[in-house]
């Protein structure tokens, strides 16, 4: 081991007559460094999007929903029966009515929910956060920061809701219209449901649609195990309702994520691979270079194995001071752009204004395992290769 170890450190010293060796090493040191970090910084990246965008989504499609089937109805003694059965949950009953809100020129199409801005603001933190200042009442709406923000709609003016339910006009059916006062704003960071979500209350909307009393289109449900309460929900159901959850609406977007997550990740590990054969390059170079110091010590009684060991470890080393200063690099990078305000992104297409980072343990020692694993490989082939130097051969030539 005391030879092993002296050739280590002989080999990794800068040699004047053979600068491009020491080079080609520096080079894949700094290439692992870089891959290690860039990866660090990614994977952290695509956690805290996904982690910003679970969140969001979550509560503006509610973690469970309740709803009729074809000929089902969801009433006010089917909520009652809820809230006794599952007094740990909150309920929140909705009528719902897909319209196009108009103001002046301008029409956006989108949903008009009619709520118990009470029971509403158990489940839906953004609603709640919304009616700091004022719940509407009567024909009043609480709608999202981005539609105000479209029209540059002024204080006391009102918004102009067209529903698809149609009524008689005259000698032709007219949709249903309804003037609206805006006194509520929220704001869920996700433009689409911001134009698109409009929250008035459930007296208005059975007034416009006709409904009778405690008759509801569904029931939103707020739960912090949803996967789990969803069953049991499911099994006090009748026949006539069904429960679905947030996931299985939204099944598609977080499956393209995690693809876009491990093709990411794919990707960048190509950088390190890119990097490893530069200690592929630098490693023959010095078992070419020490051919005959190699043949020498073998002639002396060294063990083929202890060579392979020298360069096997000589590689390592290289590399794992790679992994190591691209780690410490990729923290201290996730530590600058979570602590200042460097990167700013449009709050109309993001969920959050600020880069989110969270970078978890799975990731990071998937990061480390998958660079080390690329780095013993690329080290086993040269170390190889120096132990299968023929003595006689290359001490005849030389």
């Amino acid at each position: 081991m005391s030879l092993v170890r002296y050739l280590i450190k002989r080999f990794l010293r800068f040699d004047k007559e053979q600068p491009f060796i020491f080079l080609s090493a520096l080079l894949a040191f700094s290439g692992i460094a870089l891959g290690v970090m860039v990866l660090i910084i990614a994977m952290a990246l695509m956690n805290g999007f996904d982690k910003e965008f679970k969140k969001r989504l979550t509560v503006m499609n509610y973690p469970i929903t309740i709803q009729p089937k074809f000929f089902g109805t969801v009433n006010a003694t089917l909520l009652q029966d809820l809230e006794q059965k599952f007094p740990q949950l909150s309920f929140s009953p909705y009528i719902t009515s897909s319209v196009l809100c108009r103001y002046d020129t301008q029409i956006e199409g989108g949903y008009l929910f009619g709520v118990d801005f009470k029971r509403e603001a158990k489940v839906n933190a953004v609603v709640a956060d919304g009616l700091q200042k004022h719940s509407p009442v009567g024909f009043e709406v609480m709608t999202g920061k981005a539609l105000i923000k479209a029209y540059g709609l002024n204080s006391g003016e009102k918004l102009t809701y067209i529903f698809t339910q149609l009524e008689p006009g005259g000698i032709t059916m007219a949709p249903k219209m309804k003037r609206f006062a805006p006194t509520a704003v929220f704001d869920s960071g996700l433009s689409a449901y911001d134009k698109g979500y409009s929250y008035t209350t459930l007296e208005s909307m059975q007034k416009i649609l006709a409904l009778p009393e405690g008759m509801y289109d569904g029931i939103h449900v707020h739960s912090l195990n949803a996967e789990a309460d969803i069953v049991k929900i499911v099994a006090a159901l009748p026949d006539t309702v069904s429960a679905h959850g947030w996931w299985e609406d939204n099944g598609n977007f977080f499956a393209a994520l995690a693809m876009e997550k491990t093709s990411l990740f794919i990707v960048l590990m190509l950088i390190i691979l890119i990097a490893a054969i530069n200690i592929i390059s630098s490693l023959l170079m010095t078992v070419m270079n020490r051919r005959s110091e190699i043949a020498l010590l073998l002639s002396l009684g060294a063990s083929k194995q202890e060579i392979k060991r020298v360069f096997l470890i000589l590689g390592v080393v290289i590399g794992t001071l790679g992994i190591v200063t691209g780690s410490l690099l990729g923290f201290f990078g996730i530590w600058i752009l979570g602590s200042f305000d460097i990167i700013s992104l449009p709050a109309d297409v993001y969920p959050t204004s600020t880069l989110p980072l969270d970078l978890t343990v799975i990731d990071f020692f998937s990061i480390i395992i998958g660079a080390f694993g690329i780095v013993l490989l690329s080290a086993w082939y040269p170390a190889k290769k120096a132990a299968d130097v023929d003595p006689l051969t290359v001490l005849r030539n030389e």
